[in-house]
């Protein structure tokens, strides 16, 4: 019998064909390696010779360079041009340096072009024609040129005096000629090595093609295919075992779902059918020479349909059998369909669970996936930390008690633990055991459960009567913890669970398990940003009087951002207002936060202008991305991205100066309730400034304006754009009369979404203004007999304002601050009182003192020595009044002291002798 595929004789003679044939395999592929060799060998050969010329021409360019160079900067060829005959003395060196470099010539010639040295001595004297202007201007060069000695390459070099200046031109030319000789002389070589690479490739390819014939027997690439084609048709594309028997009873070929139908062992091939182990019957029938069809035979476990087929008279003598596991299709049928459905359903909880960040909603996800497709009913039972986004500890072995979170499949009168229920189980509960040891257990009958009855005998009688039957437990693990359980319930008229079913709910669970963490862990980060924040935020307006303010702010629905907003009471009565904004949610965010709030606080303290203010947090907020990409692995920390807008209000005059640090313009309602959005200079945000000016605008605002501070929260999201958003709030802010308690709730109740995705700081504070009988001004001369006066004038003031009671201290701070302004400072110097009266109570207020001159020396509080005449003054205002400090402005200072009105306003003045005993020691009197 021939070997499958193998060509069969015709007419008695084997089919063979000529080496060099193009119709057989080995022809075409000896033709096919014979041609790629040639080429080969001629590209190689082109690239070599192309490479020798360009290498050698590069030599040449060189070697006339180096050797021109060196000739030009030797010792003594200036002199030897400058000599008397120059030619004598220049014509033997430069045929001794000829010799030694192996150039061509070496040529030399002054700037009117006559040679003065050559390889030719009968060019000497003559005039040089070529390009040389080149070398005479002082730059070497090198080109191909044709002269005296035909085409050369010709390096030319000037000759320098020791002035710097070119004297001389040294040439050397090497002939075309001459490189092509040299280039010659190695063509044999490597035409050589060219036809003893070409003739050892054609005898490898040729005994190549020659056994490739031997083992193909003459075939063409078409017969090939089709053989090969056939080949793997009967061993691998049929879903039937194909074995091939010899004539003496050997198996002479086996395909793998024979091998596995069989059991046949790997090196079957070749051995006897009665050695195989197989049954005897079906032995029988493969050894005998009797055809079959369908025959039914027993293998192992399973039922075999056999088919042979004798191959005599059209081949050797054997026979082709088919085999095909009819119980096995059957059973692999009800399995497939099963495990399509499973993945169907692993798919559908992969879409359905962990669609928000909500612990119980995600619980309610899986429970609700599972019923009726795997489950009649589940529960989800999961630990009180979890719930509340705590972290669980990893030892479950005491655990037993478990809040009922999620129910699906529930009749109306099943007796189960309802939802919020905590449920505490007895130690042999299948859940107690799936909690302690971290595993699914498995309750095919309930009813022949003792744990699971023990727990509520009565109840678990009442659920058995319900039908239900049988309980599949799968803890809940992520991240190695145990967050609690899903039980999985069946009733009557579905099957119990089974071993196979338990890898399947352990997948589902561990699924469900990683929504169920992300969400408790969102649900902790959520609680401490919360917590966080609300830490950092104004828990309450600071009292001031120049504005009335209200303020809203919104978290957005992603969690906790960095939006934040701030009202400061400055001196003079003057009110800071601030809103800014941290890129990003979550702890940084709102940490990053409470830093720049801070920050501006301690700024702000300082009185420094608005500018200057939002320059230092720029600074600050580039230093903080200085620490974190420090800090961050591999140089890569969290960037801060922020903008801030720094407004500072003055009910003395009405002004407002505003500077903002990428963040939205604020907007104005004038009192008739018309709004305008000014126009303001924008610098970067902060920590993008790179030390650039922020740029002041400086407003004039009537009384009972409204300024409108919000984050870019408020007028943008996903459903419309800036421009739609201004317009939005302008028609929001429209109209008159309003408190600004009214105007946020009709802004929030205009611009707010379901759902906002960022967070939302509003901030609208109503503008007050000092009226004419408020404010006292007075300017002074720098003469200390000018402070009676003053205080003379302010005690009358005092009386026209009704406090008499606190004309005293009031003359006594307003006389230290007068002399400290003419002994130590610059004129102008002023004098500004002010009262403020806040509209909660007309009988309270403040009195405000305010001196102000051209220095720009701050004083400083200090406790004077018992030796010192002065120094004293400071302690007694910083003793008299509430709060005292300085500001700088445009053209000096102010310092400021500030006394409450409240409760009758100072001390009484018979205290002022122990104030001031109180700086002197008794033993020093």
């Amino acid at each position: 019998m021939h070997r499958l595929g193998r060509p069969r004789q015709r007419g008695g003679a084997w089919r063979s064909g000529s080496l060099l044939s193009v119709h057989s395999l080995a022809g075409q592929v000896f033709l096919f390696q014979l041609v790629v060799v040639i080429l080969l060998v001629a590209a190689a050969l082109v690239a070599l010779v192309v490479q020798a010329r360009r290498d050698v021409m590069t030599d040449a360019r060189n070697r006339t360079l180096t050797a021109a160079q060196t000739f030009a900067n030797s010792p003594g060829i200036v002199a030897a041009l400058n000599s008397a005959h120059p030619s004598t003395v220049l014509q033997p060196h430069a045929e001794a340096a000829r010799k030694a470099t192996g150039v061509d010539a070496i040529i030399v010639y002054g700037l009117n072009g006559i040679t003065l040295a050559h390889s030719d001595p009968h060019q000497i004297g003559k005039r040089v024609i070529g390009p040389y202007a080149a070398a005479a201007t002082g730059r070497p060069f090198t080109s191909t040129f044709k002269g005296s000695l035909g085409l050369s390459v010709v390096s030319a070099v000037p000759v320098r005096g020791p002035d710097g200046s070119v004297v001389a031109i040294v040439s050397v030319p090497v002939t075309v000629e001459t490189v092509q000789h040299r280039v010659n002389r190695q063509l044999p070589v490597l035409f050589g090595g060219a036809a003893t690479a070409l003739v050892v490739a054609a005898g490898g390819s040729g005994m190549v093609s020659r056994r490739l014939r031997r083992q193909t027997h003459g075939l063409g690439p078409t017969e090939m295919t089709r053989m090969y084609e056939h080949h793997d048709a009967v061993l691998h594309a049929v879903r039937e075992g194909v074995l091939i028997v010899g004539g003496d009873g050997r198996l002479l070929l086996a395909n793998d779902e024979a091998r596995r139908l069989l059991g046949l062992p790997a090196d079957a091939e070749r051995r006897h059918i009665t050695d195989l182990g197989l049954d005897e019957d079906l032995a029988g029938l493969l050894s005998s020479d009797r055809p079959a069809t369908d025959e039914v035979y027993q293998a192992a476990d399973r039922l075999l349909a056999v088919s042979k087929r004798l191959t005599a008279p059209h081949g050797p003598v054997g026979s082709v059998v088919t085999l095909r596991d009819t119980t096995e299709l059957r059973v692999l049928s009800g399995r497939a369909e099963v495990a399509r459905e499973r993945l169907k359903l692993l798919y559908d909880a992969g879409l359905r669970i962990g669609t928000t960040l909500d612990v119980k909603r995600t619980a309610e996800e899986l429970a609700e996936v599972v019923v009726p497709r795997f489950a009649d009913l589940a529960t989800v039972e999961l630990l009180d930390p979890v719930l509340r986004g705590e972290e669980s500890s990893g030892a479950t072995a005491g655990i037993t008690e478990l809040r009922r979170t999620a129910i699906a499949g529930l009749d109306a009168d099943l007796p189960l633990h309802p939802v919020r229920e905590l449920i505490r189980f007895v130690p042999a509960h299948p859940i107690s055991t799936a909690m302690a040891e971290g595993r699914p257990v498995l309750v095919r009958e309930l009813s022949g459960s003792d744990g699971w009855r023990a727990q509520q005998p009565e109840r678990a009688r009442r659920i058995l009567d319900h039908g239900i039957h049988s309980l599949l437990v799968a803890p809940l693990r992520a991240r190695g913890v145990v967050l609690g359980v899903v039980c999985f319930w069946r009733a009557k008229g579905s099957p119990s669970f089974e071993g196979e079913d338990v890898s399947f709910a352990e997948e589902l669970a561990a699924r469900a398990a990683v929504g169920i963490d992300n969400a408790r862990r969102y649900t902790r980060e959520h609680a401490m940003a919360v917590t966080l924040q609300h830490s950092l935020l104004p828990r309450a307006l600071p009292d001031q009087f120049a504005l009335d303010v209200a303020y809203r702010y919104l978290p957005a629905r992603s969690g906790v951002g960095g939006d934040w907003f701030d009202v400061i009471p400055l001196s003079g009565t003057r009110v800071a207002l601030v809103v800014g904004d941290v890129v990003g949610h979550g702890l940084h965010a709102a940490a990053t936060m409470g830093r720049l709030r801070t920050a501006v606080h301690n700024f702000a303290s300082l009185d420094m202008p608005v500018e200057e203010l939002l320059g230092r947090m720029d600074e600050l907020v580039a230093q903080i991305d200085a620490e974190e990409v420090t800090a961050g692995e591999d140089g890569q920390g969290m960037i801060t991205g922020a903008t801030c807008q720094y407004a500072v209000y003055d009910p003395t005059s009405g002004r407002l100066a505003v500077a903002t640090a990428g963040h939205p313009g604020l907007a104005v309602v004038r009192p008739d309730g018309a709004v305008d959005f000014p126009v303001l200079p924008i610098s970067p945000p902060l920590g993008l400034g790179a030390g650039l000016p922020v740029e002041t605008a400086e407003l004039t605002v009537a009384e009972g304006s409204r300024l409108v501070l919000y984050t870019d929260g408020l007028i943008e999201d996903r459903t419309r754009d800036l421009d739609a958003g201004l317009e939005a709030l302008r028609n929001a802010l429209t109209g008159p009369g309003r408190t600004p308690e009214a105007t946020c709730a009709a802004v929030m109740e205009a611009m707010l979404s379901d759902r906002p995705g960022d967070d939302i700081a509003l901030l609208v504070a109503r503008t007050r203004r000092f009226g004419p009988e408020q404010i006292a001004e007075w300017n002074v001369p720098r003469d200390p007999a000018a402070v009676a006066p003053v205080r003379a004038a302010c005690t009358r003031r005092l009386t026209e304002w009704g406090l008499e009671q606190v004309g005293f201290t009031a003359e006594l701070i307003l006389s230290e601050l007068i002399t400290n302004a003419i002994r130590y400072g610059a004129e102008p110097i002023a004098v500004r009182l002010l009262r403020t009266v806040p509209t909660s109570s007309p009988a309270a207020g403040a009195l405000i003192f305010e001196v102000s001159d051209g220095s720009s020396t701050s004083p400083r509080l200090r406790r004077a020595k018992v030796t010192d005449e002065g120094g004293r003054g400071l302690f007694l205002v910083a003793r008299f009044a509430e709060r005292w400090g300085t500001r700088y402005t445009s053209t000096g200072k102010v310092i400021w002291a500030e006394r409450s009105l409240h409760n009758g306003g100072t001390p009484e003045a018979e205290g002022l002798g122990e104030t001031l005993l109180d700086q002197w020691d008794d033993t020093a009197l």
